[in-house]
C-alpha cells in the first residue's frame, strides 16, 4: 500500500484476483491492507467473509466465516491464518450469552463452532466479524481513524466528516457484546458503510471483496483528506520546544544511553533495544505537548498492549547536552517508573487479575536524539516502536482538531490483564536459551565467524558480524538474515587493530541492539616461516592482530558490560598452536599463547561483574576457513611434505580421534561457554581438536 500525495492507493489488481475463489480474494484484500502501517499496524486489525462451503460431514452447503486467527497479522499471513466457523454455531452463541459479567465464557465457546477441524484459534473479535449481516467485513486500526477516535467530541467529528455513511460506538472492550451492539448498529443503518469505535478504530463492510477494500481505503482517504485540510500550516504538538541534534550526534548519545537503560532493565530477563529517531518521533520529542500527551498513554488497545500504558520520558535537554547527567539521572527515573506501574497495578486490580507482570517502561522517548524501545526479543522491540509512532501520529491528528483522550485507566488495565490475554501469554513457547542476548562475532565472514554467529541466531541470540572483509562480511551477513531474519543481523566493518574503528562497531551495537552481551573473538590470520625468514614486519602483524586486536575488542567489551551490569561472555577463538609449539610458526604460535594468557588475565578481572572469559581452541579447521587459503595452506602442506589434498587427511590421522574438525564443531564450544550452561566456568580451555596429547591443559 502506498500513498499518492497523502492519499492511500488502490492496489487491487482485477487480473490477479479473477479466478480466485471468495476465501483466497480474502486473503489479497487482507496482504494489501496490512501492507501500510498507516491502514492497520503489524498484528492488528482483522478481516472476514462469509461463504458458502460444503460440509464435511453432511455435504451440505453451509455458511462459514472465514476470519484472521488469534494472533496473525493481515499483511503477511497465509490461509492459514484464518480460524473457520459455522455461522449458524455462531448465532446460536445469542442463546448463551448471560451478559457483560460473563463475556470471558464466550471465547471458550468459540472452539465449538469450528468449521472442518480448522486448528486456527478464534479471536475475540469474531463476534464482531460473524454478526455483522453483510458478507464482507474489514477491522483495521488507521491513524487517521484512530486521530478521531481518540478525540473527546469523537462522535461530533465523525458526524461532521462521514455523515450517516459511518456510523459511531461509544468505548466498549473487544468481545461478544460489542458483536451485538455492532449487529444491532448495522442493521438499524442499512445503508451505512461503517462504523467508528470510539478509542479503537474502524469497521467496514460490503457484499463483495473488493467493495470491501475499496470502501475501507475510501473512508479511510475522507478521514485523512478531512484531517490534513485542519492540520495544513499549523504547527504539530503545539510547534518545537528543543532542538533536534544532528543524525552523528543522536546515535552518539543512543549509544551511551541504549546500554545504560538495558541493564537497568534487563536484571531479571536480557532485554533487545531498537533506536528510533525517524521524523515523527523527533518532531513528538522535542516539541511543547510532550509534557502533557507522553503521559497520557495510548488509546487503541492494540497500541498500548504492545507499549505499556506510558513511555518514560527521559531527562536530557539537547540545547545543553549533558549525557553524564543524564545517566545518572536514568537509575531514580526507572524506580520511579516501576513503582507508578506497580501503584497502577494495585488500584486497577481485581481479585482475579493476574500479579504484576514487568514493571519497567517499553518505550524511552530521548528529547531532541530519538525514542529507544526495548523487548525480550528485537522483532517486538522495533514493533513497539512501530505502534508507538501509531500512537504520535493518533496524537497528533487529534491533538490539532480537538483535545487527545487516552483510554481510562481502569479500562486500560482490564484490557492489558484481561484474563484471556493472561492466557495467550501463558502459551506463549518457552523462550530459548539465548533469547534476548546480543553478541559480536569478530571475523564474522570465516568459516569459524559465520558458523558460531549461525549458532548463536538459532539459538535466539541477536548477532553483530564484524570483519576487515566488507565484501564477504556483505556476502555472509545478507545469508544469515535470510535464514533468520532482518531484525537479528547487524554487519559492520571492522580493523580489530585501529581503536577507532572498534570504538565504533561497539557504538553501532548499543544503537542497534542496545549493548553486547556475548563477544567471539574470532579475527586472525595465520604465517608459516621459519624463524630466521620470519620478518619483524610478518611478527608485527601477527601480534597486532591476534594479540592487540585481542585485547582491543575485548577492553571495550568490558566498558559496555561494566556500562550495563548484568555480567557477559567472552570467549577467544585461539589455536592448540597456543599451547603446543609447531615448526616454521613462530610468530602464530607466540600470538595465540598471547590470546590464551590475556583470557586468564580478563577472566581474573571480568569474575566480580560477572563476565566470564573462557577460550576454545581449535587445530586445522580447514572447511571455509579464509586462513587455510593462500600461502597458509601452501606453507603448511610444505612444512608436513605433502599436498593441499592430503592436508586435511593428514590432520585427520595425526588427531587421537581420527576424525577432522569443522567450524561448526567450534561453534558448538562458542555456544557453551556463551550460554548458561557455562554459568560457572571462567578462565577454562575447551581444546575442539579431535585429540592433541601435546595440547593437553594438564
Amino acid at each position: 500500500m502506498t500513498r499518492t500525495g497523502n492519499r492511500l492507493e488502490n492496489l487491487w489488481d482485477e487480473a490477479r484476483a479473477k479466478g480466485m475463489s471468495e476465501s483466497e480474494k480474502l486473503l489479497y484484500r487482507s496482504n494489501l491492507l496490512g501492507s501500510d502501517k498507516r491502514v492497520t499496524n503489524f498484528g492488528g486489525g482483522n478481516t472476514s467473509a462469509k461463504v458458502m462451503e460444503r460440509d464435511p460431514l453432511t455435504g451440505q452447503m453451509v455458511q462459514v466465516l472465514w476470519v484472521k486467527g488469534s494472533g496473525g497479522d493481515i499483511g503477511s499471513m497465509k490461509m492459514d491464518g484464518f480460524s473457520t466457523l459455522y455461522m449458524d454455531k455462531l448465532h446460536a452463541l445469542k442463546g448463551l450469552y448471560r451478559g457483560l459479567a460473563h463475556e470471558d465464557e464466550m471465547v471458550g465457546y468459540l472452539p465449538h463452532c469450528t468449521f472442518n477441524l480448522n486448528p486456527r484459534a478464534a479471536s475475540i473479535d469474531t463476534p464482531l466479524h460473524a454478526f455483522v449481516p453483510r458478507a464482507h467485513v474489514d477491522h483495521v486500526h488507521s491513524d487517521a481513524i484512530i486521530a478521531i477516535a481518540a478525540s473527546v467530541n469523537s462522535r461530533d467529528l465523525t458526524q461532521a466528516i462521514f455523515g450517516d455513511s459511518i456510523g459511531w460506538l461509544p468505548w466498549k472492550r473487544p468481545g461478544f457484546e460489542l458483536g451485538l451492539w455492532l449487529e444491532k448498529f448495522a442493521v438499524e443503518n442499512p445503508n451505512a458503510r461503517g462504523c467508528v469505535l470510539e478509542s479503537h478504530g474502524l469497521f467496514t463492510w460490503a457484499d463483495d471483496a473488493k467493495d470491501c477494500y475499496l470502501t475501507t481505503l475510501d473512508v479511510i482517504n475522507i478521514a485523512a483528506d478531512w484531517l490534513d485540510a485542519r492540520t495544513a500550516g499549523k504547527p504539530a504538538f503545539g510547534g518545537p520546544a528543543r532542538p533536534t541534534l544532528p543524525p552523528e550526534e543522536r546515535r552518539a548519545v543512543a549509544a551511551r544511553l541504549m546500554p545504560a537503560i538495558r541493564g537497568l532493565i534487563s536484571k531479571d530477563r536480557h532485554k533487545v533495544g531498537h533506536f528510533d529517531d525517524s521524523p515523527a518521533v523527533l518532531e513528538f520529542v522535542g516539541s511543547q505537548m510532550l509534557g502533557t500527551l507522553a503521559p497520557m498513554g495510548t488509546s487503541c488497545p492494540d497500541h498500548f498492549l504492545r507499549t505499556k500504558i506510558a513511555p518514560l520520558v527521559v531527562d536530557f535537554d539537547p540545547a545543553k547536552p549533558d549525557i553524564d547527567a543524564t545517566l545518572g539521572s536514568l537509575a531514580p527515573a526507572v524506580a520511579a517508573y516501576r513503582a507508578d506501574y506497580a501503584a497502577y497495578h494495585d488500584r486497577c486490580k481485581h481479585p482475579d487479575s493476574p500479579a504484576l507482570r514487568d514493571p519497567n517502561a517499553v518505550v524511552y522517548l530521548v528529547p531532541g536524539v530519538g525514542m529507544f524501545t526495548f523487548a525480550l526479543d528485537k522483532a517486538t522491540a522495533r514493533i513497539s516502536g512501530e505502534f508507538y509512532i501509531n500512537a504520535i501520529n493518533v496524537m497528533r491528528g487529534a491533538s490539532s482538531v480537538s483535545t487527545y483522550q487516552g483510554l481510562p485507566e481502569q479500562e486500560a488495565f482490564d484490557i492489558e490483564y484481561w484474563l484471556l490475554e493472561e492466557a495467550k501469554l501463558q502459551r506463549m513457547p518457552k523462550p530459548k536459551s539465548l533469547a534476548g542476548r546480543v553478541a559480536l562475532v569478530t571475523g564474522g565472514a570465516g568459516g569459524i565467524g559465520s558458523a558460531t554467529a549461525e549458532r548463536l541466531l538459532t539459538e535466539g541470540a541477536c548477532v553483530m558480524l564484524a570483519d576487515i572483509d566488507a565484501t564477504a562480511l556483505t556476502g555472509t551477513a545478507e545469508a544469515l538474515a535470510k535464514r533468520h531474519g532482518r531484525d537479528v543481523v547487524r554487519h559492520v566493518v571492522m580493523d580489530v587493530t585501529r581503536e577507532e574503528t572498534v570504538a565504533q562497531a561497539y557504538a553501532e551495537i548499543a544503537v542497534e541492539f542496545g549493548g553486547v552481551d556475548v563477544l567471539v573473538s574470532n579475527a586472525g590470520i595465520a604465517s608459516s616461516a621459519p624463524i630466521e625468514d620470519t620478518t619483524l614486519a610478518l611478527w608485527n602483524r601477527n601480534m597486532d592482530i591476534l594479540s592487540t586486536g585481542y585485547f582491543l575488542v575485548s577492553r571495550d567489551a568490558f566498558r559496555l558490560m561494566r556500562a550495563q551490569g548484568i555480567g557477559g561472555a567472552v570467549i577467544f577463538v585461539a589455536s592448540k598452536n597456543g599451547l603446543a609449539a609447531s615448526p616454521n610458526a613462530s610468530a602464530y604460535c607466540t600470538a595465540k599463547a598471547a590470546e590464551i594468557h590475556l583470557a586468564r588475565c580478563l577472566a581474573l578481572e571480568g569474575a566480580e561483574a560477572g563476565i566470564r572469559v573462557n577460550v576454545v581452541n581449535p587445530d586445522a579447521v580447514l572447511r571455509g576457513s579464509k586462513i587455510w587459503s593462500g600461502e597458509w595452506l601452501d606453507q603448511r602442506a610444505s612444512t608436513y611434505k605433502t599436498d593441499k589434498e592430503g592436508l586435511e587427511e593428514m590432520y585427520r590421522q595425526r588427531s587421537l580421534l581420527k576424525r577432522s574438525v569443522l567450524p561448526e564443531d567450534i561453534a558448538e564450544g562458542v555456544y557453551f561457554f556463551a550460554s548458561d550452561l557455562s554459568a560457572k566456568s571462567t578462565g577454562n580451555i575447551l581444546n575442539v581438536d579431535a585429540g592433541n596429547k601435546e595440547a593437553f591443559t594438564r
